[in-house]
């Protein structure tokens, strides 16, 4: 007879995230090596249970905060940055629903997810005005192509936005990733976050139905809609902090296992050493203020989210700075602390069975995403006028 599961496991969200973590991180230097699809893996956080997590009671999910969400992708990206990435855009799909869509898609779509176990996909890059629609009876038809879609390749569903060449706006909708005229391409080649499934997406004259369309062409924007880009960047923020979170503790662990003292300090563990002692010192000091500000900034985006067509121009706002304070300082800390935990490891770190630069090469990928010298610019507007970020897909 087999022993019933620990209730912890049953219950808290963030057990859950740390178990699976760990499930994760058994086979991540090999994945990472070999790139490709984590069809497996894909399978376990699907198993898990914690793709109903920001899903409301309503509509038949866990209806966890965006703070308790954001903190599960952050220890998922200790472990694996890439999975922790296509779980995020998955809830990143579902905030869209929730902040764009009608009540009966909502209800519609949420409730699919729950009892389907959807594996949402992201095909809404509005940066990209190759895919564009066009007026059809019942709907619209999508012919172009779609890249950096994360999560695409193995999904169930995507998220796409596509360019209305008549009102010269983009719509946004939802399609069934293996509906007709859909071709995702797993021809994702980065060195780094190799198995986000960030594929190509191209439509071959593909019917977006209307009771599909989330957003119409030309329907402007509010406040409420445009914090769909805020969760967008916590998500960011918090892949960024799990890899500089990762990285430390893989260095720190190895320092005091494997590293041998440098032959001048004098001292018989390299632990002991007042150098490396100093330098540790240097990297928490990086990694705790970003901390903070991340789990802050995630309070923040539940209160605003929860606040519905209620939420103001200015609470935005607000909530984007606190969104740029996090995510500079999280950018920062898995830059430096992944290229930094070299100097503290030493030379026979940097064999490829340790797998310890791929905290290096996913950071410098993940943070290209937006060029955080806007973030730092927003900030210094703000620090010297006042002046909130003016509504951005990436701000």
């Amino acid at each position: 007879m087999n022993a019933p599961e620990p209730a912890l496991r049953q219950t808290d969200p963030l057990a859950i995230a740390a178990s699976l973590a760990e499930e994760l991180a058994a086979t991540a230097v090999a994945r990472d090596a070999a790139g490709g699809h984590a069809r497996h893996e894909r399978q376990l956080i699907r198993a898990s249970g914690l793709l109903t997590l920001s899903i409301p009671t309503d509509f038949g999910g866990q209806g966890a905060g965006w703070d308790t969400t954001l903190l599960a992708v952050r220890i998922l990206a200790r472990a694996d940055s890439a999975l922790a990435h296509v779980f995020a855009f998955h809830h990143l799909q579902l905030a869209g629903i929730q902040l764009y869509g009608t009540q009966q898609q909502q209800r519609h779509l949420l409730h699919a997810t729950v009892d389907d176990k959807l594996f949402w996909g992201n095909a809404l890059n509005p940066l990209d005005r190759r895919l564009v629609a066009a007026d059809a009876k019942g709907g619209y038809l999508l012919n172009g192509t779609k890249s950096f879609a994360s999560g695409s390749v193995g999904s169930d569903w995507l998220t796409i936005s596509a360019w209305h060449q008549s009102t010269q706006t983009s719509l946004i909708g939802v399609l069934p990733t293996g509906a007709d005229g859909v071709d995702v391409r797993a021809d994702w080649d980065a060195f780094g976050q190799k198995q986000t499934d960030s594929g190509t997406v191209q439509f071959h004259g593909t019917l977006l139905p209307i009771g599909l369309v989330l957003q119409q062409p030309g329907q402007a924007a509010t406040p409420l809609s445009t914090v769909r880009s805020q969760v967008a960047q916590l998500i960011m923020t918090n892949l960024y902090l799990g890899i500089a979170e990762g990285a430390f503790d893989a260095a720190r662990e190895y320092t005091a296992s494997e590293a041998r003292p440098w032959f001048a300090s004098s001292v018989e563990r390299a632990v002991d050493d007042p150098f490396v002692q100093h330098r540790y010192g240097e990297l928490w000091t990086l990694l705790r203020p970003a901390v903070v500000l991340a789990d802050h900034a995630g309070r923040e985006l539940e209160r605003v989210f929860r606040l519905g067509s209620d939420v103001t121009a200015r609470e935005r706002g607000e909530l984007a700075i606190a969104g740029a304070e996090a995510k500079v300082l999280a950018h920062r800390a898995a830059i430096e602390i992944g290229s930094q935990l070299f100097e503290l490891t030493g030379a026979r770190s940097t064999s490829a069975r340790f797998g310890l630069d791929r905290y290096w090469r996913n950071a410098r990928v993940h943070t290209l995403h937006d060029p955080v010298d806007y973030k730092y610019r927003d900030l210094g507007r703000y620090a010297l006028s006042g002046t909130l970020p003016e509504p951005t897909p990436y701000s």
